[in-house]
């Protein structure tokens, strides 16, 4: 049987990894580890099609290692222990050539799974590289997690996508042969979804799909064909994340509707009740912050509770966290003020710390003057004492601007009262 284009065009090499440039570019933070062969246990965080297994591969191919692979789907402790036994066979301990174990989908093992491989990674039998579409702080034991460095795989970028198609039609020996002129692009970018999988399953979907060897590719056609060929809801990965973004998005519009409909498919699907009451457990921070405060407890809440019951029975406390979601005051402030302070601390460093803010634990630096200046703002009235809390180099500058809701309002005045000469709220 074929394979799939995907694999077909599977890159072997790092100078052909599209993609990913923060981690393999030429000031990546991989890019060293790869070039010497000294590769810690690693954690690849991203979405599905964004290149996890790929990279794993090339690590090992240029690193000069033996490489195992083994899917969580599929594989349970034994499978585990039967590769690390090899793996010590075929490798020095503690060396460069320490055999490469990936483990895709490492989320998927359950605690006593991952607790067989702690001792191989700690004693150097194996470098793990496991792969994830799940955030490791949630889905892997923090024995492994802390023996592993965790990097993140971005969606790939428009550019990165016309690359890839690219590619395919310039390297790929089946697609040489045909005469495929890409009119329209819009479409398939946009069903891929920074998936690069995806794009090219659904690339060669629409040229298989034509019996002529002049293919003419315009967004019409793409969307007829896909629109032929999709199913109700794979949680695999095709609408996994396609559907989760319209549930999100319903909520985030304030719509009950919406979200309870694709709530609906993700249940009909027989989706991880745990996956989406994460993703309502974020939105509560994201989307809907302090212009409701409980919506943060009620997320929470229903987190805990649905990892308790399971199915059937959460899909009804999933629907009532869902609605309140989706009716409450919306506000994204905190999630722009966090956003926007990282950007100012990645652009200045390591500003100083003002000297009246800093801890004076010893005799030396009570002496130069640590903590001298500060003033305690339960001593002044309205425990509010105005006095700089930023570096000079970035003073008045505002991070947090209340949204335009009820409560929000409310705190802008609160603001407004205490700072209005600084920050001008």
């Amino acid at each position: 049987m074929e394979a799939p284009l995907a694999e077909r065009i599977r890159p072997q090499k790092l100078e052909d990894y599209i993609s990913q440039s923060h981690l393999v570019g030429p000031n990546g933070s991989l890019t060293q580890q790869i070039a010497n062969g000294n590769i810690p246990s690693l954690l690849f965080w991203g979405s599905p099609g964004t290149g996890k297994t790929t990279l794993a591969q090339i690590i090992a191919q240029q690193s000069n290692r033996p490489f195992y692979s083994l899917s969580a789907i599929n594989s349970g402790v034994k499978e585990v222990r039967e590769v690390i036994e090899k793996a010590k066979q075929s490798g020095g301990i503690f060396t460069a050539k320490n055999p490469i174990l990936f483990i895709d989908e490492i989320h998927r093992f359950s605690k006593s799974q991952q607790d067989s491989l702690l001792a191989a990674v700690e004693k150097g039998w194996i470098t793990l590289i496991g792969a994830t579409t799940e955030n490791p702080s949630f889905e892997v034991i923090p024995a492994l997690l802390s023996r592993c460095q965790v990097y993140i795989l971005n969606p790939f970028s428009k550019n990165d996508l016309l690359l890839l198609l690219e590619r395919a039609m310039k390297e790929d020996q089946i697609l040489k042969t045909k005469k495929i002129k890409l009119i329209e692009t819009e479409a398939l970018l946009r069903l891929s979804g920074g998936d690069g999988r995806k794009l090219l399953n659904i690339f060669e979907l629409v040229v298989n799909a034509s019996s002529e060897n002049k293919i003419v590719i315009t967004n019409e056609l793409v969307l007829r064909l896909v629109q032929q060929n999709t199913v109700l809801y794979d949680k695999t990965g095709e609408q996994h994340y396609d559907i989760v973004s319209a549930f999100i998005k319903s909520i985030r519009g304030s719509d009950p509707n919406g979200a309870v409909y694709w709530l609906a498919r993700m249940v009909e699907g027989g989706e991880d009740v745990k996956f989406i009451a994460r993703r309502m457990l974020i939105l509560s921070s994201e989307d809907i912050g302090n212009a409701n405060p409980t919506a943060l407890i009620m997320a929470n809440n229903t987190f805990q509770a649905v990892t308790t019951i399971g199915y059937p029975e959460s899909r009804i406390i999933l629907s009532q966290c869902a609605v309140y979601l989706a009716t409450s005051p919306k506000s994204n402030a905190s999630y722009m003020a966090i956003n926007q302070a990282q950007a100012i601390v990645k652009q200045t460093g390591d500003l100083p710390v003002p000297i009246h803010l800093r801890n004076a634990p010893t005799k030396l630096m009570k002496e130069l003057g640590y903590g001298e200046a500060y003033q305690y703002s339960h001593s002044f009235e309205n425990n509010f004492s105005n006095q700089e809390y930023l570096p000079d180099e970035i003073s008045n500058t505002v991070f947090y601007n209340p949204g335009n809701n009820s409560r929000e309002n409310g705190t802008r005045e609160f603001l407004k009262n205490r700072w209005k000469d600084k920050y001008g709220y």
